[in-house]
């Protein structure tokens, strides 16, 4: 292998020819939000498979799943005995309500103050802080209005962190139960400006009039896959994967358009090595499109459990060496590698010395639930996620998430362009690994989640 005419291909490939800008614009634009299990999804996994075949990627296909899914109608939120309408957001899957009840504040929702006002929660409407309380250990809000919920309340109403007036969709459980998890009780979001005006109407006993017309429903979710079969060790497989849908009224430039399409590029530049420097690598390597990440990780999970499920038979494939999974790429540029387990950490580095650029392999400190990883790591596959905003230098407009100011204009082609040849360059690299060189994984479906269990008490390390 002579890698510097490899890498000189891969680097000047992964600008020249490039797709990002039309991707983008059919992801973004034309096609824009792409909530999983509508025809606009369907129409952006068609589209990400058309042109991952026209590429020379033949084996693209897409896998169908069956999908919890929900929408809503109507939300509006009051002050009972005043026509004002407060900022109403409800959460991803939140259940249908219809009260008139007392508004009882709980602060940021934590035991000591949902301890002190329990007489008074049995069928109210509380308002809850999103943001942790200060100087305290964090609890994860899923956790706080779980017990709020046991508390006999009718709904929440939780105070948005972001200024304007700006809110975002949020969910309402933690991912890492396991199972579907829409939430313990109707929730929606405020603004911050109104969750204060609502603040002062619950000092004075105020009740509330709170509405959410929606209905939870199955659908069908749609993943892409197209496979780049290795020459050496063709039964192998690394994964580089992220979602292609978006949450209800997102155009969706950074999250994640700006994932969906260095996944497209990144199997077009390394056919391209195939097809013009007749270099194959290794392993095969999968790139896929993942559906409904915004909707619990639906779409992985249907993937892993259709390939790789658990059982008395076992795994019906060798479970993959490694998924690499890219969401939300223009919120900083690329860094290196987070591993969710540590033992490829040494592995992963001498990969990214060879590559030069000081590029960093680091392994998180708690399970991560909050993108498609984890269902690869949930099954005790090596998972991990490129060393972005979730860590580190994060770009002041990647805030713009979940919310229809998530357009294209927040995404950096630039950036992109240095993630794909990063990709191939790093996938080419392991792919090419042989087998007794690779460390073994000691995970197993049942560690994982005994590891979850003694995690689910922490809140997820930040940076």
């Amino acid at each position: 292998m002579d890698w510097q005419i490899i890498d000189r291909f891969l680097i000047g490939e992964s600008w020249v020819d490039s797709q990002i800008g039309r991707h983008l614009r059919n992801l973004c634009i034309d096609i824009g939000p792409r909530w999983a299990g509508t025809p606009p999804e369907r129409k952006a996994a068609e589209y990400i498979r058309d042109a991952m075949s026209a590429n020379g990627l033949k084996s693209a296909m897409l896998e169908e799943f069956p999908l919890n899914t929900w929408s809503y109608d109507s939300a509006s939120l009051s002050v009972a005995g005043t026509s004002i309408q407060l900022d109403i957001l409800p959460f991803n899957h939140c259940a249908a309500i219809d009260v008139e009840s007392p508004l009882i504040d709980v602060g940021f929702g934590t035991d000591r103050e949902i301890a002190a006002l329990r007489a008074q929660l049995s069928g109210a409407v509380v308002l809850m802080n999103l943001a942790f309380e200060q100087f305290a250990v964090p609890v994860h809000h899923g956790a706080r209005l779980q017990a709020i919920s046991d508390a006999g309340t009718a709904g929440a109403i939780v105070i948005e962190t972001k200024d304007g007036r700006r809110m975002e969709y949020h969910n309402g459980a933690d991912w890492r139960l396991p199972g579907y998890q829409p939430g313990a009780l109707p929730t929606v979001a405020t603004s911050r400006e109104h969750g204060a005006v609502l603040r002062a109407a619950a000092r004075d006993n105020a009740s509330v009039r709170l509405q959410v017309d929606s209905r939870r429903f199955k659908a069908t979710g749609t993943n892409t896959v197209t496979d780049l079969v290795g020459d050496r060790w063709p039964e192998e497989t690394l994964v580089l994967a992220g979602h292609h849908d978006t949450v209800i009224d997102a155009p969706g430039g950074n999250d994640n358009a700006s994932g969906t399409v260095t996944v497209m590029e990144v199997a077009r530049v390394m056919q391209s090595m195939v097809d013009e420097l007749g270099v194959r690598p290794g392993r095969t390597i999968r790139f896929a499109t993942w559906s409904a990440e915004e909707q619990g990780l639906q779409g992985a999970y249907a993937h892993v459990a259709k390939h790789w499920p658990t059982g008395a038979s076992g795994a019906a494939a060798p479970l993959p060496r490694l998924n690499i999974n890219l969401d939300e790429l223009s919120t900083s540029s690329v860094k290196g590698l987070v591993l969710t387990f540590p033992h490829l950490r040494d592995l992963v580095q001498e990969q990214l010395d060879n590559m030069g650029g000081d590029y960093r392999c680091h392994v998180m400190a708690q399970m991560d639930a909050n993108s498609d990883h984890f269902p690869f790591a949930r099954r005790g596959i090596d998972a991990s996620i490129c060393w972005r905003w979730r860590f580190a230098q994060r770009h002041p407009d990647s805030e713009f998430h979940h919310e229809p100011g998530d357009t294209i204009d927040k995404v950096r082609p630039r950036e992109l362009h240095e993630y794909v040849a990063f990709l191939a360059r790093l996938l080419l690299r392991l792919s090419l690994v042989d087998p007794q060189d690779w460390p073994e994984n000691p995970n197993t479906p049942e560690s994982i989640e005994q590891r979850l269990r003694d995690e689910i008490a922490q809140v997820v390390r930040v940076n």
